[in-house]
């Protein structure tokens, strides 16, 4: 589901800025952006992530400004002359290289020792201000899924006003059958003449309302939208759950368009599976 939290801290020395996004995915996609200081403690980050999100696909911006002394930086005289010579290799003798640049390749600016404990000291307030953002997060997607809930619902119920027009009418389709059966044969006896066994027409009667008996599929077809409301009125939030009754709904009603053999009852399976998609959309984004 989508959602978005924010989270800030500020002391003497430190400010952090945290923002996480997500949207909807059927799995769980982190991506963490931190700056190039704090990059070791992406992987914390991601697994602190982790622990509160199941599904989706989730942007965590973290932003970290430490005041730092002079003494916790330093400059490696001998990896920076070594760019600068080769710079002037492959350019010219009288190249000239902005410092910024030069100051930016790797290994040129290093950290004192002082330094790296500040960041362990900084994680506890990092993951803090997370937390905080990931709280602020749920609580919007709360809502959403409390919407999403009465969506979910309403459409179980049109699932189910469907099925019952279907059960209304199953009853007269063998009768329907019978009668067109009996249409055509008049009409095959009154131009060739041949008799009928009374017995041989209930005997395809039957064997028709046998191959096209829904019933057993309509009955679990109630019981998967029995099962789909009890897992969506629970307290803890199970998608894949959710994904799998839908699964199992589709195939039943499926099923019952391919026996019943009848347009009315076609018409009323179109209008279900148009509706079981939309609830696979949403369960696909459900935790």
């Amino acid at each position: 589901m989508t959602g978005h939290g924010h989270g800030s801290f500020n002391n003497d020395g430190l400010s952090l800025s945290v923002e996480i996004r997500t949207v909807n995915s059927r799995y769980a996609k982190v991506n963490v952006r931190c700056g190039e200081a704090y990059q070791v403690l992406e992987p914390q980050i991601e697994e602190l992530v982790r622990k509160s999100i199941r599904r989706g696909t989730i942007q965590v911006n973290v932003k970290i400004d430490r005041k730092i002394s002079a003494n916790s930086i330093s400059v490696n005289e001998e990896i920076l002359q070594q760019y600068v010579s080769s710079i002037q290799k492959v350019t010219n003798d009288g190249a000239q290289v902005a410092v910024e640049h030069l100051l930016s390749l790797p290994g040129v600016i290093e950290e004192s020792s002082d330094r790296k404990q500040s960041m362990e000291q900084d994680w506890p307030h990092i993951e803090e201000t997370i937390t905080n953002a990931l709280a602020k997060l749920t609580e919007m997607r709360h809502a959403e899924g409390a919407s999403m809930q009465v969506d979910l619902l309403n459409n179980c119920s049109a699932i189910e006003n469907e099925l019952n027009k279907i059960e209304d009418f199953a009853p007269e389709v063998a009768k329907q059958y019978q009668s067109r059966l009996l249409e055509k044969l008049n009409v095959m006896l009154q131009e060739s003449g041949v008799e009928v066994d009374s017995n041989d027409v209930i005997k395809e009667v039957g064997i028709f309302a046998d191959k096209s008996d829904i019933s057993e599929e309509m009955v679990r077809l109630k019981t998967h939208i029995e099962q789909f409301r009890k897992v969506v009125d629970a307290e803890e939030s199970q998608g894949r759950k959710l994904d799998f009754l839908t699964q199992e709904m589709f195939r039943e009603t499926n099923t019952i368009g391919s026996k019943a053999n009848d347009a009315n009852i076609a018409q009323r399976v179109v209008e279900m599976k148009t509706i079981i998609e939309r609830i696979r959309e949403m369960v696909q984004n459900i935790e």
